[in-house]
């Protein structure tokens, strides 16, 4: 494989030459990149046939035209301030892994859609990572330098707060014609919680840890810069709260709230922070509604991710302010996202920015991973990047909106139709797709939206460029929660990973057809509704069924909202919810479709990707956010009939070592032959169940 690589590298460089020495268009959008750092990466260590790899740290200048048709979706671009050539100024961090030997490189530029601005990529391939990848430790086992990738990240949400690494973006503030600050109503919720995000730093003196109190709580979280009440005088906002998303919210009368945070025992005015009298009730949704103003240009992070790409990929070697490092290098480009960055890619293709200025191909292929059926809040006036709806929280944040579809669909309830790639289809530049999923994405982010009709009642068609996978037994986070411990976390993913990077590579450019979509359908009976789901859970002791799950509400935040990403309603009207559907068990409760690696497929256990957060935390009988369960099989069938538990033993599955390491290779062979698995993670799977301590 690798020197079939480096034939198609050599003759795609010879073929490129003219792209290196042509001059960049007198219209590119970077205008100038500077390189603050270029040092040795992991100290000069050679990466097989690669060899060594150096880092090149840095910050691009870009100038956006307004009047350009291919930037006409950036919502208030029209408002920013311009530059003596008419010009929209924004800036990014940049952050890039290649080979020092561009030649011995692969030609892939794959690009790691940073999350609240940390890179993530190397932890998904190769199990390695950091915000400062520098050691060799964080390249990990070295995958994506084995095969050639120049890695690059850069900045896109211009709410990411500055610190530990992260990449950054400047974008400009929008202002009214006559140069005065726009003011707009802006919604926030709040939730006091143990283990969520929205953590205050005061705790009531001598509470129970596990009931915890805070008195005071930031407007954001994800490490993201929310947008301040242009006032601390609460007199025009408002603060509701609701046990939950379906109660009937309670005002809190202002005078016992107040914009602020405590501190060592004192109130201390902010306007990004609440403080309450009483206390936050842990659990409960607090839904705020006040007074902002400065908008920034949030869509720009589309436009910029766009020309950063356009720049690295086809932008020239010529000394001077535009000296592109990978000049001729790149034949084809990856975007890559987990979460947040891959709702991004979502909505990045579905805005039409796929095709840069030139009319030429961004990305080739993305691969947006655990993203369920999501877009997001990314070109939006007082737009909030790091907010999504799931099954308890942030259910009026407007993420996960029609359409869901590769393929033209309708919405009965609205009347609306369309498909998430309508506009790359409009312009010719459809990339291919990777939808992979985790199971929690289906139970807490709506996945089976992505292939099924708005009303959950049959299968959709898939555009002949996308593909969706999901990965049985697997969770969005680590698999933990509640009492259970799993030795299985999101690390188990990674071997899926690398092989369908490989498939898509092959794709791409070669044309060799990549695996075949694994996910749950109506049609087989994998994709059910929750009462199928409860009525299939075997009744494991100690572990209860869901009894409900993440809807998406139809969201309407007024009519300019699709247009010119202006809320007019705040908080958005509320509308009927969308239907969504989960995969069915097994008599295990391990999941029947999707990618059954061998932790499910030749099971010592349940692996789910749901959890039920703890009744102390307050909002009884909701999911966690992105976390699964691991719930262990009685080793034995004595402990089996004491437990009362209706999964057989391990004895009685396994009689012998030999049996099950059989069955494991069994499946890695199954896995491998499909192009779900490579062989190199195969070998690692059946050596790590040889080894395995009974």
């Amino acid at each position: 494989m690798r020197s079939v690589r480096l034939a198609v590298t050599a003759h795609v460089a010879v073929a490129l030459a003219h792209v290196a020495a042509a001059p960049a268009p007198l219209d590119a959008q970077v205008v100038r990149a500077e390189i603050d750092a270029r040092t040795p990466f992991a100290g000069g260590h050679p990466f097989a046939d690669t060899g060594p790899y150096e880092r090149i740290v840095g910050r691009l200048y870009i100038e956006v035209d307004p009047d350009d048709p291919a930037n006409a979706r950036v919502s208030d671009l029209a408002l920013a301030p311009t530059n003596e050539r008419g010009r929209v100024e924004v800036w990014t961090d940049f952050f890039l892994l290649k080979p020092v030997d561009l030649a011995r490189g692969n030609g892939r530029l794959l690009y790691d859609v940073a999350n609240r601005g940390n890179k993530v990529a190397l932890g998904t391939f190769s199990g390695g990572g950091g915000n400062d990848p520098t050691a060799l430790g964080d390249a990990g086992d070295g995958f994506l330098m084995e095969e050639g990738y120049s890695v690059l990240w850069s900045g896109w949400s211009g709410d990411v707060e500055a610190g530990n690494g992260r990449v950054q973006i400047g974008v400009p503030i929008a202002r009214n014609p006559d140069g005065s600050s726009i003011v707009g109503r802006i919604y926030a919720e709040l939730e006091s919680t143990v283990y969520g995000l929205y953590i205050a730093n005061v705790l009531e003196p001598g509470s129970d840890a596990a009931m915890r109190r805070y008195y005071s709580l930031p407007f954001d979280w994800g490490s993201s810069r929310p947008y301040p009440s242009a006032t601390t005088d609460n007199g025009s906002a408002t603060l509701v709260k609701r046990p939950r998303r379906d109660a009937k919210g309670v005002e809190i009368p202002r005078e016992e709230w107040s914009f602020g945070r405590l501190e060592n025992s004192a109130v201390v005015p902010d306007p990004t922070w609440v403080y309450m009298e009483e206390g936050f009730e842990p659990g409960w949704l607090y839904d705020l509604v006040y007074e902002g103003k400065d908008p920034r240009v949030t869509g720009l992070g589309l436009a910029a991710t766009r020309d950063v790409i356009s720049f690295f990929r086809y932008g020239s070697d010529e000394d001077g302010p535009r000296a592109n490092p990978l000049a001729g290098a790149v034949e084809f480009a990856y975007g890559y996202g987990g979460s947040q960055s891959g709702r991004f890619l979502h909505h990045f293709v579905y805005e039409g920015f796929n095709a840069d200025l030139e009319g030429r191909f961004v990305f080739d292929a993305i691969l947006p991973h655990v993203a369920g059926a999501g877009k997001g809040i990314f070109n939006h006036r007082f737009g909030q990047t790091t907010r999504h709806g799931s099954h308890h929280e942030e259910g009026l944040y407007p993420s996960d909106f029609f359409p869901f579809n590769s393929v033209r669909q309708v919405d009965p309830v609205t009347g609306a139709s369309g498909s998430m790639l309508d506009r790359a289809r409009a312009s010719g530049h459809v990339p291919r797709v990777f939808f992979t999923q985790t199971s929690t994405e289906y139970w807490s982010r709506a996945a089976s939206l992505l292939h099924t009709d708005v009303e959950g009642a049959v299968d959709a068609e898939l555009d002949p460029s996308v593909r969706i996978y999901m990965i049985a037994g697997t969770a969005h986070n680590s698999m933990t929660g509640g009492v259970y411990q799993s030795p299985v976390n999101r690390a188990a993913t990674r071997p899926v990973m690398r092989a369908l990077l490989v498939a898509l590579d092959r794709w791409v450019a070669e044309g060799i057809e990549p695996p075949e979509s694994r996910y749950p359908r109506i049609d087989d009976g994998t994709l059910v509704d929750l009462v199928a789901f409860r009525a299939a859970w075997p009744a494991i002791p100690g572990a209860l069924a869901p009894e409900d799950l993440y809807r998406p509400l139809r969201l309407d935040p007024g009519p300019r909202w699709a247009g010119e990403g202006i809320a007019d309603h705040v908080p958005p009207r509320v509308g009927p919810a969308f239907r969504t559907l989960v995969p069915v068990v097994d008599a295990d409760g391990n999941e029947l479709a999707g990618i059954r690696l061998p932790h499910v497929a030749v099971p010592l256990a349940t692996y789910t990707g749901w959890n039920l957060r703890d009744p102390s935390w307050g909002a009884s009988g909701m999911l966690t956010r992105w976390m699964g369960s691991y719930l262990a099989f009685p080793q034995t069938g004595v402990e089996r009939s004491s437990l009362g538990d209706p999964r057989r033993s391990v004895q009685d599955r396994y009689p012998t070592d030999d049996a099950y390491v059989a069955e494991v290779e069994r499946v890695c062979r199954e896995l491998v032959a499909g192009g779900y698995l490579l062989e190199r993670d195969a070998v690692a799977l059946m050596r790590e169940a040889a080894e395995r301590e009974w």
